[in-house]
């Protein structure tokens, strides 16, 4: 009986062991079978976006907003007002020349600094430039990029992966490290194929957002360069290393001017994606010590494109001979992108900037009605969102998904958050500087935050310490801006703050703004237009100290969206994502708006082409219009110009 027993233990363990077995092996199987799954649902294109969304199919010819036809030639040269003393844009040492990254291209399409989006009529659609084609499993672990051999340098030796993975390491062990830390942790394995394959490894667990379009813009920079210079990504220099692009170096001299040309040996030059851009011979960079000295350059002809930003000079010094002569052409091209978001930033890194109360007196400060009247000509608009203007404004109380959203944060957002509609902009009186009735509001603020009145008219806290702020200034910025500040400044005075005006040369300020080494400075945000890791670079905390935050913004409910808003999986999710965070943003409260201008607003000497049409997201001055050499000579002929 016993042994009976014992056996039919035996027997069960048996067949418990056996099951055991299938289970894990169909385990096993199951988890095989849907890895295998996952790869086998490859996809293969010539571009890529994170929604899987390509406007222009894989035989498209050119982008539907050039002119293919453009002719090539002639010179466009533009004015900068400040100095330089560096060709190398990588580094935080030195003042880098403007354009400095002309020069080098990446695997997917890139675009000339300054001339907006590629392709730009589209959003988040990146083409095939170094690479002709990617490949990458459903789930993005990982991308493979297929190169195209026929790229080359400048110094013609030829484009490999090898210089890819080169770049992406040099920027991790020389480049910025914020930079640095964060890729390292997204990105941990670039593997080079061969010489005209490279894979890059994504780690698990996190967002696929920003990781293959992150890698796909890595500059392109030649590993055989380097390495036989010693040159370093974090050193100030006039040396560049020879690049794959359009445009080449023809000539410097330190802070007076920069000359490129385009490269007549250019590798690129039939590709759909090239085709009609990258038309002139020649761009020409003149450098002056301040905005006025640079538009009387472009007023005498020695420069032949202005792109103009001051109100004021717009309404009021577009009347000189060679306007009036129909020499100097000035047109508003509508801008289709939402303003940046600039403006008076307040350093939350400031301890007596951390009370909402004080902002909030502080803001009360700027009269945008008078500045807009007396200084600007009515000719801006004020920004009220980080999203002006778009689907991703956020308006009313948040209700329905947001809400959800917002109330199921581990951050919990302040209740007017949850209950209000976001925050709007102070309204002034535009008949006269100082609002009373403004400056009333700001000054019962400060004294519910405890910053009373002295005898001397000065607030000081409990301990005696006096409220004063500083705003930094860049002496190269417009004078009406100058003016915008100094306006500012005095409302702030009134309030009883002892509130300073400074103004430092460029490259001080450069420096400065780098430390964040102010209280207040003007300054600005990218508009909010969608969802990648650059919302982290800008809003999130680990940034708070680096350039592209100026405002030291530090706040777990930001973070936490962003997060969120990383993972979302359709348009339409990424789109309520963007309205919340925009809704917190506004409510985090660190920019006095100052106004925007709704149209770009151009000046040239009648020798340049362009489309008809412009795309929304990029003027693209430099980018797809061109010389006309007949316009040109007749100007010449006139005597219009040299």
């Amino acid at each position: 009986m016993l042994r009976s027993r014992i056996g039919a233990k035996a027997a069960v363990r048996q067949v418990r062991d056996v099951a055991s077995l299938a289970l894990v092996s169909f385990v096993f199987l199951t988890a095989s079978a849907l890895v295998l799954r996952a790869e086998s649902e490859m996809i293969k294109s010539h571009g890529y976006s994170y929604f899987g969304n390509l406007s222009y199919p894989e035989d498209y010819t050119h982008f539907n907003y050039v002119n293919p036809d453009a002719p090539k030639g002639g010179e466009i040269s533009i004015a900068v007002a400040g100095t330089f003393d560096s060709m190398n844009p990588y580094t935080r040492k030195g003042r880098a020349a403007a354009l400095a990254t002309v020069g080098y291209e990446s695997l997917l399409g890139s675009v000339l600094a300054g001339s907006g989006a590629l392709p730009a009529d589209v959003d988040g659609e990146y083409y095939g430039l170094l690479a002709h084609t990617l490949e990458y499993p459903k789930d993005k672990s990982w991308v493979v990029f297929h190169m195209r051999p026929e790229a080359k340098f400048s110094d013609g030796s030829p484009v490999t992966a090898h210089d890819i993975a080169f770049s992406h390491n040099l920027l991790l062990d020389q480049g910025l490290k914020s930079y640095a830390d964060a890729v390292r942790k997204r990105i941990p394995k670039v593997e080079v194929i061969d010489d005209h394959t490279i894979k890059f490894y994504f780690a698990e667990g996190i967002s696929r957002r920003s990781l293959i379009d992150q890698v796909g813009f890595v500059p392109a920079w030649s590993k055989k360069w380097y390495e036989e210079t010693g040159a370093r990504l974090d050193e100030s220099r006039l040396e560049v290393s020879p690049g794959s692009g359009p445009y080449v170096i023809d000539r410097v001299d330190v802070n007076r001017s920069v000359i490129y040309k385009r490269n007549p040996d250019y590798w690129g030059n039939d590709l759909a994606i090239n085709k009609g851009r990258h038309n002139f011979d020649t761009i020409r960079i003149e450098y002056f010590a301040d905005a006025t000295a640079a538009f009387e350059a472009f007023k005498a002809g020695s420069v032949t494109y202005r792109s103009e930003s001051d109100p004021k000079r717009w309404a009021t010094s577009y009347d000189f001979p060679a306007v009036n002569d129909a020499f100097v052409k000035l047109e508003e091209i509508p801008d289709g992108m939402p303003p940046a978001n600039t403006g008076i930033i307040m350093n939350l890194d400031r301890e007596v900037l951390k009370d909402r109360r004080v902002r909030d007196a502080v803001a009360l400060g700027f009269n945008f009605e008078w500045t807009n009247a007396s200084l600007l000509y009515g000719l801006q608009s004020q920004q009220h969102s980080f999203s002006t203007g778009t689907k991703f404004e956020a308006k009313g109380a948040p209700e329905g998904e947001e809400l959800a959203l917002l109330q199921g944060l581990a951050a919990q957002p302040d209740p007017e958050v949850l209950t209000g509609e976001p925050r709007l902009p102070h309204v002034s009186q535009k008949e006269r500087l100082n609002d009373r009735r403004n400056l009333r509001a700001a000054m019962k603020l400060l004294d519910e935050a405890g910053w009373a009145v002295g005898d001397d008219g000065k607030r000081r806290n409990a301990d005696g310490a006096s409220l004063s702020l500083n705003l930094l200034f860049n002496s190269s910025d417009t004078p009406t801006n100058k003016a915008l500040a100094e306006n500012f400044v005095s409302n702030l005075q009134v309030m009883g703050i002892e509130a300073t005006f400074e103004v430092v040369d460029p490259s001080q300020y450069t420096s400065r703004e780098r430390d964040h080494d102010y209280d207040l400075v003007l300054d600005g945000y990218p508009a909010l237009f969608g969802v990648g890791t650059g919302l982290q670079q800008r809003f999130g905390s680990e940034a708070a100290k680096l350039l592209f935050n100026p405002a030291s913004l530090a706040s777990p409910v930001v973070d936490e969206i962003i997060e969120k808003a990383l993972l979302s999986e359709t348009q339409e999710e990424e789109d309520m994502m963007l309205r919340a965070l925009d809704r917190v943003l506004r409510h985090e409260f660190f920019l006095i708006p100052t106004g925007y201008v709704a149209d770009h607003w151009v000046a040239y000497w009648d020798q340049y082409g362009r489309p008809e049409m412009i795309p929304p997201f990029a003027l693209g001055t430099l980018d797809f219009w061109w010389y006309d050499a007949a316009k040109g000579a007749s100007l010449k002929e006139q005597g219009a110009l040299r």
